[in-house]
């Protein structure tokens, strides 16, 4: 329903590479009712301000840190977030250099 109302232009950019609806309406479809109240719950409590990318100085992975303190790996982060960051701290590194 959320996809017949809102134009893609006006809708808000998902910072998870599986939009939150999609991912809520896939839980709905699979899982029933309550799990897709469950999934918009998470998501609309996790996919808002408060996000923050990092480079794991360990191993040298992306990822994504939510409100919640949940990690998320590189291949649940949405693209454009993963350009952003890139483009923001390869501008910084040039001006280290």
């Amino acid at each position: 329903m959320y996809w017949s109302i809102s134009p893609k232009s006006k809708r808000r950019l998902c910072v998870f590479r599986k939009s939150c609806s999609a991912y809520v309406f896939e839980k709905t479809l699979q899982k029933g009712f309550l799990a897709g109240i469950k999934a918009f719950v998470f998501r609309f409590g996790n996919c808002r301000n408060g996000c923050a990318v990092f480079v794991n100085p360990i191993d040298g992975r992306l990822h994504m840190i939510l409100p919640n303190n949940q990690l998320l790996d590189e291949e649940f982060i949405a693209r454009h977030v993963i350009t952003f960051y890139r483009e923001t701290n390869s501008n910084k590194r040039k001006d280290r250099v």
